[in-house]
């Protein structure tokens, strides 16, 4: 990511060594056009002139965040990996309701937008802290910050747009519900440059898994 002329943004990790990982529940396909259905509704009702529009994340890597683990060195990966693959198998597949929007933070000028979930968040707030105990096991210091699931659709970065947008994505989640299936956990890689954030997958493993079966791996895509 770069700084985005006029918007007063820059990437904090922008120059770090090591691959930018973080661990997430992707969303399926179906319930993934389901939100892009919602965003597209929120976009087609365009801004006043000269007001800049949020910065809308890609929808075609939807996930759930459970960790953001950020830079890290190739030798982390595979105790990491590995992490993945035992977290996924103490668990079961998880029925998640999105239906609710927010704004981080609520009052003044909003920074983040996201979808809520209105059912599976307890089965989702003890995936992460159980993700966060296999981490601690594999190497990596223990997060207490507070956990709660959420879907980060567009980051607005104090922009006069963003409550405007904010009330607009209120307005198309109200009485709306989007189901599917949480079926497993995967570690993302986020690539970055020419655009919107693309999220890679590193290794994913589906819940309840035997836990002597190996993950699945992919080969890191880049343009």
């Amino acid at each position: 990511m770069t700084r985005s002329p006029g918007r007063g943004w820059s990437d904090p990790y922008a120059g770090m060594p090591g691959r930018r990982l973080f661990l997430a529940v992707p969303l399926p396909e179906d319930a993934a056009t389901a939100v892009a259905s919602v965003v597209d509704e929120v976009r087609a009702a365009g801004l006043p002139e000269g007001m800049h529009d949020v910065r809308w994340v890609r929808l075609d890597g939807l996930h759930l965040t459970l960790r953001f683990l950020g830079p890290t060195p190739e030798d982390r990966i595979p105790p990491t990996a590995e992490a993945v693959r035992l977290a996924a198998a103490d668990g079961a597949p998880i029925p998640v309701s999105i239906g609710e929007s927010g704004a981080f933070p609520q009052r003044g000028r909003p920074r983040t937008l996201w979808v809520g979930i209105v059912s599976g968040g307890p089965e989702l707030d003890a995936l992460a802290a159980r993700v966060g105990e296999r981490l601690v096991q594999a190497g990596w210091p223990r997060d207490d910050r507070p956990f709660r699931a959420h879907l980060t659709l567009a980051r607005s970065d104090g922009l006069a747009a963003g409550t405007l947008v904010a009330d607009r994505l209120a307005g198309a989640m109200r009485d709306r519900r989007i189901d599917f299936v949480a079926d497993r956990l995967t570690l993302f890689e986020s690539v970055t440059g020419g655009g919107p954030a693309r999220y890679v997958p590193v290794t994913s493993a589906a819940f309840g898994a035997r836990p002597d079966v190996p993950p699945d791996v992919y080969h890191r895509v880049l343009p």
